[in-house]
């Protein structure tokens, strides 16, 4: 048996967003499941960049999501059996500061996706993913779930909440027939991991403040998130992929993969977690005013872990011992030791027995 069982082996797959953090990591994994693989995004913004690193010899297409003309031109030709909508302006602050471009690649660039898509016979699945910022978030001590309201005060938030709404009144209104491809949503927690150097987030400025030998300014250091790896939220995906695949109906809904309640924590304790593997960090708090962001989220994932069987592998401190250790192997060695991190997370859910790692 092959993992999630066999299920993207030969099978055609379009991503998009391919060369983006999670995207990357995402076009590695199914790569390494057989998958017939075409990537959908923009080039890479940052130098370095994980795509470029990894090195992977699939078919990609450099297009705007925003092109209509140029999305369904891909996506018909590909004429793919799945697709994961990765492809995202992903930044809360970079929201505030051009927001117009935000809305028109999260909610008309997902628009455009599915547009294209309702057009292809061969399609079967759809997972779109979001986030978990697109709940309207209360500063509530409990987990958001998959049924609470929607919403979003920065326009990155409400343009994903947005992206949940267009794929909701796809779902409803084009891909309801007998036949029609499946369509699912999957919003997960704040990830982390290796080959992330977008900017205004935490440990990517933390990786390039220590090349410099450099302090990072600390925003919000009591804020809470539900951290995990980016291979965490990955396995969802798939597993959803999966399902949809075998074409199991109930499963084209909104999906939430975040991680157990330990890794709800402020970004101070991460801050003081990722020493204790990476002592040359250093940081300082900032007084100075700051756009609005949430003080307090954690995500409800007891649907995916009840119906999905979808389980954690790495607990926080494991999540953030490898992402230290990716960072420091490519500072230090100039390696890339994404596939060997593949392979112990693979390993990691083998001996936990979960379903999908068999």
């Amino acid at each position: 048996m092959m993992a999630f069982g066999g299920a993207f082996n030969g099978c055609k797959v379009l991503l998009t967003g391919h060369t983006g953090f999670k995207g990357s990591w995402l076009a590695l994994w199914l790569q390494q499941l057989g998958a017939k693989l075409v990537g959908l995004s923009l080039p890479p913004e940052t130098q370095p960049n994980h795509w470029d690193l990894l090195k992977l010899d699939i078919e990609a297409h450099h297009v705007d999501i925003r092109d209509y003309a140029a999305v369904q031109k891909v996506v018909s030709k590909v004429q793919p059996e799945i697709v994961f909508h990765l492809a995202a302006q992903p930044l809360v602050r970079r929201s505030y500061v051009d927001p117009l471009t935000t809305w028109a690649t999260n909610v008309q660039g997902t628009a455009h996706l599915l547009e294209a898509c309702r057009h292809v016979a061969s399609l079967r699945a759809i997972v779109a993913v979001t986030t978990d910022k697109c709940y309207e978030n209360q500063d509530w001590l409990w987990g958001y779930r998959e049924n609470d309201r929607l919403g979003g005060y920065d326009p990155y938030s409400a343009s994903k909440a947005g992206a949940e709404l267009v794929a909701a009144s796809y779902r409803q209104s084009y891909f309801a027939s007998e036949n029609a491809p499946l369509l699912a949503t999957a919003r997960a927690g704040n990830v982390i991991g290796g080959g992330d150097w977008s900017e205004d987030r935490l440990i990517p400025d933390l990786a390039r403040a220590s090349v410099r030998g450099e302090s990072v300014e600390i925003r919000s250091p009591y804020a809470t998130r539900p951290w995990q790896h980016v291979l965490e939220s990955l396995s969802g995906y798939l597993l959803l992929g999966q399902r949809l695949l075998e074409r199991q109906t109930g499963f084209a809904e909104a999906w939430n993969f975040g991680p157990n309640e330990s890794g709800n924590q402020p970004v101070s304790v991460v801050l003081s977690k990722l020493t204790e593997t990476w002592s040359e960090l250093r940081w300082h708090m900032t007084g100075a005013p700051q756009p609005h962001e949430a003080a307090l989220l954690q995500l409800d994932s007891a649907k995916a872990r009840t119906l999905l069987q979808w389980l954690p592998v790495w607990d926080l401190d494991e999540g953030l011992r490898q992402t230290a250790n990716w960072y420091r192997a490519y500072g230090e060695k100039g390696e890339v030791i994404s596939l060997q991190q593949l392979a112990e997370y693979k390993s990691a859910a083998r001996e936990k027995k979960l379903g999908w790692a068999v």
